[in-house]
């Protein structure tokens, strides 16, 4: 635990200089040398739009600050203890195989730099392919239509959030330090050190690779392994314990011993829960979101959330929007990215997802964001676990069909109308990937699309002008949550001894740093066990 002094609610205008933070502290009564000070939140108050303003709180070392009789009594002034994550101990030896980590997204990525650490040499197994060799990948998707079924948007090193603007914002409390660590080990690795204390921290689809790379190698260097090309097909069970894995590698099926299995796979890849299922692996329904992608110009968002389209001394301004239908739905924005990109995400053959995705310096000139629709296993076909899979893949392969392979779009006043689009108005779409008009109607449920139209009122009395007509819809954004669970007990365990569901892909997980957290948990559960 680190002693603190932490001193909250200092005020600065836009135009500020680090002089301005150190006179701030001075005018509490403050007495610090200059290397001390440690930013912990910035954020930006723009509820007067007349006034706008950062917001900062800092943190100083108590040893090495002096306080005057005026800042003694300050409410601004609070000693606190900071909690640390404490990485564990290095094992000379551990019981059983080397743990496998199955899928390279934050929660695999994280479980394994934590067992590395611990001298566990984890072998970390993904369908994709390396981050640099996926971009050409991507790439193709997008520029000539060429899907890759193993190595796209959501396939491959680095997993889905890797080109979806890298949000690291969460709700969850920071129990344990483990998101202070996550958030360093990302600036480490090569994001903008600012991460560490921005209230809506993200890294950029443009800088995540390098992240994705560098925190590979820091896995490597610690003892680790990653192999790429290689897919999880089967596991080996023997009287409910897991024994080994089947994996696809080199065109040839190859089996790897093994007592300890993270399952940290995406909840795009609907090959794995079906071989669960068939494992006898416990799953469950979960509800999830649908709908559809929305563009907006960002200078209108930037002018509805501060008052001026300037963005010299403002970042790309964002929003949140909820409302709940009379239904009992809820409808929500979803992954919005400021000046950012909606992009096509399908991962199968006959299917058509989007995502949206921001580059670090969020230039764009569009704001998109997913507008979803609760649903849930009342909406789904049946009470198999993997129903509410199939209820995702049908509306998938709807909007494909519509598209006729691009992704489908709709203005939204033609959405309204029931009309087809017949061209753009002002906004232009920004998009990566080939797409056409389509009736958008057609590829969503009647309950989904209704909802959708039904919150544009309650959202443009948020966001004006939010329901223009000219806004530009996509679809679908399916991809929100997984609609299954892969079951675990409260040591993080399924019902076969040794796999340990993790993640954003078996229900634990909403984002990245969930997800990293997520693994971080799991690999403190196997070492625990590994290493008595």
């Amino acid at each position: 635990m680190k002693k603190i002094l932490r001193v909250n609610n200092i005020k600065l205008p836009l135009d500020h200089s680090e002089e301005d933070i150190h006179n701030a502290l001075r005018r509490e009564g403050i007495m610090f040398s200059r290397d001390s000070i440690v930013i912990a939140r910035k954020s930006l108050d723009a509820r007067d739009k007349n006034d706008l303003c950062y917001v900062y709180t800092l943190d100083l070392p108590l040893e090495s600050v002096k306080t005057a009789a005026k800042a003694k009594s300050s409410k601004r002034i609070s000693r606190i203890e900071a909690e640390e994550y404490e990485l564990p101990e290095p094992a000379s030896t551990f019981q059983g195989s080397r743990p496998v980590i199955c899928g390279s997204g934050p929660a695999g990525f994280f479980a394994g730099l934590i067992l590395a650490h611990a001298g566990l040499r984890p072998l970390i197994i993904e369908r994709g392919r390396p981050v640099e060799e996926r971009a050409l990948d991507v790439r193709a998707l997008w520029e000539h239509s060429r899907l890759n079924e193993e190595s796209n948007v959501c396939f491959g090193e680095g997993g889905a959030g890797t080109y979806s603007d890298g949000k690291l914002s969460t709700g969850n409390k920071d129990r344990g330090g483990r998101q202070a660590f996550i958030l360093d080990t990302f600036a480490n690795c090569g994001a903008d050190p600012e991460i560490r204390y921005w209230y809506q921290p993200h890294i950029g689809s443009d800088v995540l690779p390098t992240v994705v790379k560098n925190l590979r190698k820091l896995i490597i260097s610690l003892g680790g392994d990653v192999l790429f090309d290689t897919k999880l097909v089967d596991i080996d069970v023997k009287d409910n314990i897991l024994t080994g894995i089947e994996v696809l590698r080199d065109g040839e099926q190859k089996s790897i011993p093994c007592d300890t299995l993270i399952l940290a796979a995406g909840h795009g890849a609907a090959d794995v829960f079906l071989m669960l299922r068939d494992r006898g692996v416990r799953l469950e329904q979960k509800p999830f979101a649908m709908g559809l992608r929305i563009e907006h110009p960002q200078a209108m968002i930037q002018k509805a959330q501060y008052g001026t389209e300037d963005t010299e001394h403002l970042p790309a301004a964002s929003y949140k929007l909820v409302t709940h239908t009379a239904e009992g739905r809820n409808v929500f924005s979803f992954c919005m990215c400021p000046g950012g990109h909606v992009v096509n995400a399908s991962t199968e053959s006959g299917q058509t997802v989007v995502n949206g995705m921001s580059l670090a310096g969020r230039k764009g000139r569009n704001a998109n964001s997913a507008l979803v629709v609760s649903v849930g296993p009342e909406d789904y076909p049946s009470e198999d676990p993997l129903a509410g899979l199939e209820y995702q893949r049908r509306y998938e392969q709807l909007a494909y069909r519509a598209g006729e392979g691009d992704i489908p779009l709709q203005l939204y006043g033609d959405f309204k109308a029931g009309r087809d689009s017949s061209g753009f108005g002002e906004i232009q779409p920004d998009i990566r990937g080939a797409y056409r008009f389509a009736q958008l109607q057609k590829v969503l449920p009647e309950s989904v699309s209704g909802s959708l139209i039904g919150a544009m009122d309650s959202f443009a009395k948020a966001i004006k002008y939010f329901d223009r007509p000219d806004a530009v819809l996509s679809g679908i954004e399916s991809r929100t949550s997984s609609p299954v669970r892969v079951v675990r007990d409260e040591h993080l365990e399924s019902n076969i001894k040794g796999l340990f569901p993790c993640g954003e892909g078996a229900g634990y997980a909403g984002g990245i740093m969930s997800a990293a957290a997520d693994g971080m948990k799991v690999a403190e559960e196997i070492i625990r066990r590994k290493t008595k």
